[in-house]
């Protein structure tokens, strides 16, 4: 009887639950993250801003080996040492093309960056949080909105402006000018600078005050706010806090050959917790530690940045051919590959130096600008191949300002320099004997596993060097040359150059103490499209892609690279309104 009447108030209740499927079948999860859950305790949040930091590392150092270096690449710094398709510059139709994987790929990245931001600017309003603790929120998210608009205006010109989440499909956005965009980047800068604490104040790659300050003055010059733009600057050069560095420091400060300046990029010494007053916002990339952008383990994972393996020559296929006694042909090696000492570590001669930036602009002070030092910029390669030295004792080194006249590539090929096994480059994109020891196949004659490459220290984003040409441009532009060259003369004391005259100071000057003393380093192509003198200067200083007969695609630079184009993938899918084409595309 009991079982009977069980049965009977379980089948009641089938039968009441029909009368309500929907409520029925709701399913209650028990522990299930949303959007209507994700944003709630201050823990939510500081994930979601340190998801914003991680956006901003991809975009600029480690979406994938190549898109990173779109910033150096098809400028005058460099030229392309393995052109292709699409996803290279030495075809530039192909690289710039609307369809192209180059403009979408920045364009995708940078709008998920503003998205991200909007999300935490709109959604922290609801929290019980302290104002103070709102106001942090929303600083830090406007400061890499402003940078993501910032960087849209530079590269695309005026685009859709988002400033709130988007929760449903939106399919008619319509372009801002480039002005409208560059003064909503301002805005939000200068909010960020307003309410961002001092950097004594925050961890070692936080965003600061000064920070947003020195990208504010970047923008004032962008908008023609001269005036602005030298306040803005000086908030930073005039913060007891920073100072250039000008006597040798942090972990390899005894060695020689070495300066303050090759002090500078060495492993574990970019950040203040090293001593280091010059480094305004600094990228970090510690090895094989949680949040680090590097691991020894797998280095083409998401998150490395490519520099050794781009910006080295590929020094492995040099050789050297003697015509014996007997009339027979041999071909020594000098090098061996790869090796972490000044040949390059594990290079692979993408990036390749223009005659132009290895050589052109260091003629007035060759022999004592320090950041032309072999140890800085490597001409001169010591050969560290046993039994060259064994075969060649009286050939220490391969000058490619004179090399011998014998040497070849690989199987024959006539060796070309500039090339991608022999040029001038920065030894700032490596560490020479210091790399990671896990990436040691000999430690005892450095040599390298194959998996190396990647770059193992962490990146300057803004360096108050920077900061000093910033507002010598400013002065530039309010004809105050004499102030200028004094900003300009604080770098190059530094360095131990000659002084500049206010009289040489043009923009173009600027624009080459900027390669001299930040270069690969520097997001150049960023700098040369703010200013609208990317085609003038590439015309100038890199026949490479200037010359169509160099070029890929037979037609070589133009006036129209000025700006990227649109994405097609966006004007396709925006079908509710029209999202204009930049001029020629």
């Amino acid at each position: 009887m009991k079982r009977k009447n069980i049965i009977l108030c379980i089948l009641v209740g089938l039968l009441s639950a029909s009368c309500n499927e929907s409520e029925f079948l709701k399913e209650v999860p028990e522990d299930f993250m949303s959007s209507d859950n994700s944003y709630i305790t201050t823990a939510d949040f500081d994930m979601a801003v340190n998801g914003l930091y991680y956006s901003i590392r991809k975009e600029f150092y480690g979406v994938d080996e190549n898109t990173p270096f779109d910033y150096i690449y098809g400028t005058d710094l460099v030229f392309d040492g393995e052109p292709g398709t699409s996803n290279r510059h030495g075809n530039m139709v192909a690289a710039y093309n609307p369809t192209g994987n180059i403009p979408k790929a920045h364009w995708d990245y940078l709008y998920k960056l503003i998205s991200d931001a909007n999300v935490i600017i709109g959604r922290v309003a609801a929290t019980d949080f302290t104002e103070e603790e709102k106001t942090q929120y929303v600083a830090k998210s406007r400061f890499f909105r402003g940078m993501a608009y910032r960087t849209l205006a530079y590269l695309y010109g005026g685009v859709p402006l988002v400033l709130e989440e988007i929760s449903t499909p939106k399919t008619d956005f319509v372009r801002a000018t480039k002005e409208e965009t560059l003064r909503q980047a301002l805005d939000d800068v200068k909010f960020a600078a307003e309410n961002l604490p001092d950097i004594t104040a925050v961890k070692d790659g936080e965003v600061s005050s000064p920070a947003a300050y020195h990208l504010l003055s970047e923008l004032y010059l962008a908008l023609g706010m001269n005036q602005e733009a030298v306040n803005a600057a000086s908030e930073v050069i005039d913060n007891p806090a920073f100072g250039l560095m000008k006597t040798r420091f942090g972990s390899r400060a005894t060695e020689i050959p070495g300066d303050v300046y090759w002090d500078l990029f060495r492993m574990n010494n970019q950040n203040r917790s090293a001593g280091n007053t010059e480094g305004v916002w600094v990228i970090q990339f510690e090895t094989n530690l949680p949040g680090g952008g590097s691991s020894t383990a797998d280095l083409k994972l998401d998150g490395n940045y490519m520099l050794e393996r781009h910006c080295a020559p590929m020094t492995r296929d040099v050789k050297l051919r003697v015509t014996q006694p007997d009339g027979t042909i041999k071909d020594y090696s000098p090098f061996l590959w790869p090796i972490g000492d000044y040949t390059g570590g594990r290079g692979i001669g993408w990036g390749i130096s223009t005659q132009y930036f290895s050589n052109t602009i260091w003629e007035s002070d060759f022999d004592n600008d320090i950041r032309n030092a072999n140890h800085n910029f490597v001409r001169k390669f010591a050969v560290n191949n046993p039994e060259f030295k064994a075969e060649f004792p009286d050939i220490d080194t391969i000058d490619v300002d004179n090399p011998p006249a014998n040497l070849i590539v690989g199987q024959g090929s006539s060796m070309t320099i500039p090339g991608r096994y022999l040029y001038a480059y920065q030894t700032k994109c490596t560490t020479p004997y210091n790399h990671p020891s896990e990436l040691y196949l000999n430690a005892s004659i450095w040599e390298l596993k194959s998996i190396a490459g990647t770059t193992y220290v962490d990146q300057y984003m803004f360096r108050l060097a920077e900061t000093y040409l910033l507002r010598a441009e400013a002065y530039l532009n309010l004809n105050d040359k004499t102030k200028a060259a004094a900003d300009i003369n604080v770098v190059r004391e530094r360095a131990h150059a000659n002084p500049v005259d206010p009289a040489d100071v043009d923009i173009d000057y600027i624009l080459d103490e900027r390669m001299r003393e930040l270069g690969i380093e520097e997001k150049r192509r960023l700098t040369l499209m703010r200013m609208g003198k990317l085609y003038d200067r590439v015309m100038k200083c890199n026949p490479y892609y200037a010359n169509p007969e160099t070029n890929g695609d037979g037609i070589g630079m133009q006036e129209k690279y000025n700006l990227w184009p649109i994405p097609y993938s966006a004007i396709e899918a925006n079908t509710d309104a029209v999202l204009e084409q930049n001029p020629g595309y």
